[in-house]
């Protein structure tokens, strides 16, 4: 029993962290939705206007992510369909085979116009409510573009009104992604002190799924600078966006850099090629960096106070390598080492040319 109350407890956990992360956008769209249908209702007079609170969930959704797209897209898909279904309707009637031809031609007009999902999603629904629910050659077509518009403006405004922290997401999935770098370099270190190419083959396969994550941690940028954008209130927070895009193009450098490092690695390993037991501390050391940053994400200093332990590592590589003639794999692994600290250095924000005089020890570059 005790091991089912514990899965139990723990669904129960990750259920009302989600929804903990999820109530701001959930009362964004319950508040459009009801905004919607109280405007195309009762202020514009339309009939069961429900084409308007459709609108308005549809353009804040739950997550973060192009708003100001979905909008135009809604609205375009919508008339597409609304306009061809009512024109068609009125001409052939409803049926089954006019259901058909109609959103049939509603999406390829939605795919040639643009292409995009929602669009020809929305211009095939349209068309299909249109051919069922609303009585052929009336106004009501041009009654739903109408409520369409509605919604998505009452979501944006929503979403303006009571915004979205625009930071948080892009921190936590940086914490993430640096989180699952530091975990490959540390099973990598790890497989290669025991010399055990089934751990380095796990630690590889964790490096080749990490691909979801830098591009999730993406998603967060562009969500976080729609709202700063349509916010007024949060466009000073811009500022605080700006060093996680460089975070995010360099953890995504400093996996790729991983994962050319766990691929030898598993190959000398797998080929019994000699390798050097500091080699396994020098990538726990970088491990320990990477840790490092995620520790100082958010506070002041901008990750400044995370650059010693990269420059570190770089240190202990190069003391290292003067003690012993190394082989190609231990070539390679150091090489790779080196890269990723530069890639680290440059996600704390410093050039290029800055980390490479750090690395280099130059004592006027800091």
């Amino acid at each position: 029993m005790a091991p089912a109350a514990n899965r139990l407890q723990s669904r129960l956990a990750a259920g009302s962290r989600r929804l903990q992360l999820s109530a701001l956008p959930i009362a964004q769209c319950a508040v459009a939705a009801g905004l919607a249908w109280f405007v195309a209702s009762d202020v514009i007079g339309h009939a069961r206007p429900f084409f308007a609170p459709i609108a308005a969930v549809i353009s804040l959704g739950v997550s973060l992510g192009s708003r100001l797209r979905r909008v135009a897209e809604l609205v375009v898909g919508v008339s597409l369909g609304v306009l061809i279904g009512d024109l068609l309707i009125s001409v052939i009637g409803s049926g089954t085979w006019q259901i058909m031809l109609v959103v049939a031609l509603a999406m390829a007009a939605a795919v040639f116009t643009d292409g995009a999902t929602l669009l020809v999603a929305q211009a095939g629904a349209s068309a299909v409510l249109v051919a069922t629910l609303l009585p052929p050659g009336g106004a009501g077509g041009f009654d739903r573009c109408i409520d369409a518009l509605i919604g998505g403006a009452l979501g944006l405004l929503v979403a303006a009104v009571l915004p979205s922290d625009p930071v948080a997401p892009v921190r936590r999935e940086s914490r993430t992604l640096l989180d699952e770098l530091a975990a490959v370099l540390s099973d990598t270190a790890a497989a290669l002190r025991k010399r055990d190419a089934e751990a380095a083959s796990a630690a590889l396969a964790r490096a080749r799924a990490s691909q979801p994550l830098i591009d999730e941690l993406r998603a967060a940028l562009r969500g976080g600078h729609e709202v700063t954008r349509v916010s007024p209130m949060l466009r000073r927070h811009r500022r605080v966006l700006r060093p996680y895009e460089e975070l995010a193009k360099r953890a995504d450098y400093a996996m790729r850099n991983t994962r050319v490092l766990v691929r030898r690695t598993y190959t000398a390993l797998c080929d019994d090629e000699p390798a050097a037991p500091e080699l396994a501390d020098v990538l726990s050391e970088l491990a320990t960096a990477v840790r490092a940053i995620t520790a100082q994400l958010g506070r002041d200093g901008d990750r400044v106070l995370a650059r010693e332990p990269v420059i570190d590592v770089v240190r202990h590589a190069r003391a290292l390598a003067g003690t012993f003639e190394p082989g190609p794999s231990e070539v390679v692994i150091v090489a790779q080492a080196r890269s990723i600290a530069l890639d680290l250095l440059q996600a704390t924000g410093m050039s290029r040319p800055e980390a490479l005089a750090a690395m280099r020890g130059d004592p006027d570059e800091d």
